[in-house]
C-alpha cells in the first residue's frame, strides 16, 4: 500500500512516502482546483488564489492505492490515508417539509447543534489538516443563522460548495454569495413544473422560488448546477426537467437515487421505483446541446467511501450523508476528527471491500460494489452488492424496504441528547 504525500515538501523525497518506480499513481486533480483543472467543480477567486499559493508550496494529494484481485488480475483499488475533502450536513432547519427528506427537518432548529463558534473551530482544525474542499449541505443552510459567518470564515482557505433549496436566494443574496465567494452552488428541483416540485417540497410556491434563484446566482457570476432525486412523482418528466434545466442556463443537471432514510422512508411506498422503471427513465433521456447530466447508476455506480468523510449538524463523524442513520465513528466536540478516521468500521468502509462487483461500473469508476448505504439498506450487510446496479440487483425489489430498514429509526439525523 502506497503512502499519501500530504501537504509537505519535504516529505517528498522520503523513502517510505514514495510508491515503488514499477507501479503507477496519481495525483488527484481535485485535490489542485487550479484554473483549468480537470476537476468537475469550478473554482472561486479566493479558492483560487488559496490553491495557487498552496501548488506553490508543493501542495498535493497522492491516492494510496493497494492492489485486489478480481477475474481480470487486479485493479488498483483507491486508499487515502487521511482525507482532503468533507460534507459539512450544517443543520437540520429548514423552511421546506419535503416528503424525500433524509433526516427530519423542521423550521425549529435541532436541540444540540454544532453552534457558529464550534463550526468556525472545525473550519480551522480542517485547514490544519489540509483539507482543501467542504461541501456544505442541511436542512437548508441559508435558513441556520450564522451560516453565513460559517461560509466567509471558509471560502478564503477551502474551495467551497453550497446545496440548498435555492428558496432564500434572491438578488440580495446572490450578491452576498458572490461577494463571499462560494465556489459552486447546486440548486435543488424537484420537478419540472410547481405542481411536482410543491407538492414533494410540501410549500406552495417553491418552484417559482428554486428557478428565481439559480437565475439570481446565475446573474451574479456564481457557477451553479440543478438536482434532483428521481422518484415516482417526477419521473414521468424527467425529460422535462433537463429542457427546464437548459433553459435556466446551468451547465450541469444531476439525478439522484432516492435513499431510505429519514423522512424519505415514511413516502417510499408513494415515491420508489423499481430498478426498471429507473433504467427505462434514464436510458430515454436526451442531453440538451452544451448539458451534462450527471448520474450514477449502472455503468457508473461508484463507491465513494473510499474518499468520503462527513459531519453532521451535531458532530457526529458519519462518513458519509447517506450513512448518517447507520454509522457513528465519534463526536468532534469529544475527539480530534482524524481520530474518528481511523475507526474500524470506517476503515473497513474505505478499504473497498465487497462481496461483488461490476466490472463495468468497476472499470469506469475504479471502484468496487456501489453504494454501500444502499447496500446495507437493502442487505443488512457492509459488503452486501449495491441493488441500484443492474448487474448486482439480483432480484432485489427497490420499490419495498426491509423491515429492519424501516425500524432502523433516524438515529444519526437526531441529536445524540434528545
Amino acid at each position: 500500500m502506497f503512502a499519501l504525500l500530504r501537504a509537505r515538501p519535504e516529505l517528498r523525497d522520503a523513502g517510505p512516502w514514495l510508491p515503488p518506480p514499477t507501479l503507477n499513481f496519481s495525483v488527484y486533480a481535485a485535490t489542485l482546483k487550479t484554473k483549468g483543472s480537470t476537476d468537475n467543480h469550478a473554482t472561486s477567486p479566493h479558492a483560487n488564489q488559496y490553491f495557487n499559493s498552496r501548488v506553490g508550496q508543493a501542495t498535493c494529494h497522492v491516492i494510496t492505492v493497494r492492489l485486489w484481485p478480481n477475474s481480470a488480475g487486479a485493479v488498483m483499488q483507491p486508499f487515502l490515508q487521511s482525507p482532503f475533502k468533507i460534507t459539512l450536513s450544517i443543520t437540520q432547519t429548514c423552511n421546506l417539509r419535503c416528503k424525500y427528506c433524509y433526516a427530519d427537518c423542521s423550521r425549529k432548529r435541532a436541540k444540540d447543534e454544532l453552534s457558529t463558534k464550534e463550526w468556525l473551530g472545525f473550519v480551522d482544525y480542517l485547514v490544519a489538516n489540509d483539507f482543501v474542499s467542504l461541501y456544505i449541505e442541511g436542512g437548508e443552510p441559508l435558513a441556520r443563522p450564522g451560516f453565513l459567518k460559517v461560509l466567509e470564515y471558509a471560502t478564503p482557505k477551502m474551495m467551497t460548495l453550497l446545496r440548498t433549496n435555492g428558496t432564500l436566494v434572491d438578488r440580495r443574496m446572490a450578491a452576498r454569495l458572490k461577494r463571499i465567494g462560494v465556489g459552486r452552488v447546486l440548486v435543488d428541483i424537484m420537478g419540472a413544473c410547481a405542481e411536482t416540485h410543491d407538492y414533494l417540497t410540501g410549500v406552495d410556491g417553491s418552484f417559482d422560488a428554486a428557478c428565481a434563484g439559480v437565475r439570481h446566482l446565475l446573474e451574479a457570476g456564481i457557477e451553479t448546477d440543478v438536482l434532483t432525486i428521481l422518484n415516482r412523482r417526477n419521473v414521468g418528466e424527467l425529460q422535462d426537467y433537463l429542457s427546464l434545466a437548459h433553459r435556466l442556463g446551468v451547465p450541469r443537471a444531476g439525478i439522484l437515487r432516492l435513499y431510505p432514510l429519514g423522512r424519505a422512508k415514511t413516502h417510499w411506498p408513494e415515491l420508489a421505483l423499481s430498478l426498471d422503471e429507473q433504467m427505462a427513465a434514464l436510458e430515454a433521456l436526451k442531453a440538451p446541446a452544451g448539458l451534462k447530466v450527471m448520474k450514477s447508476w449502472h455503468p457508473t455506480d461508484r463507491n465513494c467511501c473510499w474518499q468520503s468523510a462527513a459531519v453532521d449538524s451535531f458532530g457526529k463523524s458519519i462518513g458519509c450523508a447517506y450513512l448518517r442513520e447507520y454509522v457513528d465513528y465519534g463526536n468532534i466536540r469529544e475527539m480530534p476528527f482524524l481520530d474518528t478516521w481511523e475507526h474500524p468500521l470506517y476503515r473497513e468502509l474505505r478499504s473497498g471491500a465487497v462481496e461483488k462487483s461490476c466490472t463495468d461500473c468497476e472499470s469506469s469508476q475504479g471502484t468496487k460494489g456501489g453504494c454501500r448505504s444502499a447496500a446495507y439498506a437493502f442487505h443488512g450487510r457492509w459488503g452486501a452488492p449495491d441493488p441500484f446496479c443492474t448487474t448486482l440487483n439480483e432480484g432485489v425489489d427497490l420499490r419495498v424496504l426491509p423491515a429492519r430498514t424501516l425500524q432502523h429509526g433516524t438515529r444519526s439525523s437526531r441529536s445524540p441528547r434528545a
